[in-house]
């Protein structure tokens, strides 16, 4: 039986993301809704602050930082996450500056908006310890499911390298599954990750942009 964490980390979580800053998000709600339907009885919780009953913890120098509980299958994992700005720089209760080599930056105080966002950022990265959208987290392009493309480590990619995809065969299969999951990307580009590890003739493009109509 597949256990929680190959299920989830299973799921392609690819065009539910965005990017800022150099860092990608994953969207909370989907990511919450795909962990129900796996786990119809899966629960989350916020973590206060067992002084202030407030849904954060605070420091005066370091500043704030959230945290979230959540329990599959019964087994449950804490994460925990600071309030950053979009620089990812701490906020606390009032706002600071700090030099670059571009100049004074400043950092806002935190409103109850930022907490709020980091909440449901770390709930995010808290489902991620469960296996949903780890890849991501890992620096990975794909799940380990949907056999990722390993780039050939030469200087120089040959041929010599390439396995000749051919339809009906185990590789054919892999691919399959690949492009299904990943009809987002387009032809081209698929064709051109599957060009790092296999030789992808104008018969089998054709094939796989088959695939890719049928969907």
């Amino acid at each position: 039986m597949t256990n929680v964490f190959e299920k989830l980390s299973a799921i392609n979580v690819n065009d539910k993301v965005e990017k800022k800053s150099n860092l990608t998000y994953l969207s909370w709600a989907w990511a919450w809704g795909e962990v129900k339907k796996a786990y119809p009885s899966a629960t989350y919780q916020i973590v206060a602050d067992p002084i202030t009953k407030r849904p954060y913890f605070f420091d005066e120098n370091l500043g704030y930082m959230v945290m979230t509980e959540v329990t599959i299958e019964d087994q449950t994992l804490e994460m925990w996450l600071p309030v950053m700005d979009g620089a990812n720089k701490s906020m606390t209760y009032q706002s600071y500056t700090y030099q670059t080599r571009y100049g004074e930056k400043v950092v806002e105080a935190a409103t109850m908006f930022d907490i709020n966002k980091t909440l449901m950022r770390c709930l995010t990265k808290n489902l991620a310890m469960f296996g949903l959208g780890h890849y991501i987290y890992a620096g990975e392009d794909l799940p380990e499911a949907e056999t990722p493309v390993t780039p050939i480590k030469t200087a120089v990619p040959t041929k010599t390298h390439l396995v000749e995809l051919q339809t009906g065969t185990v590789n054919w299969d892999k691919v399959t599954n690949f492009v299904t999951s990943n009809t987002n990307l387009g032809i081209e580009k698929i064709v051109q990750q599957l060009g790092t590890k296999y030789i992808v003739s104008p018969e089998v493009k054709k094939e796989i942009n088959k695939i890719l109509k049928s969907k």
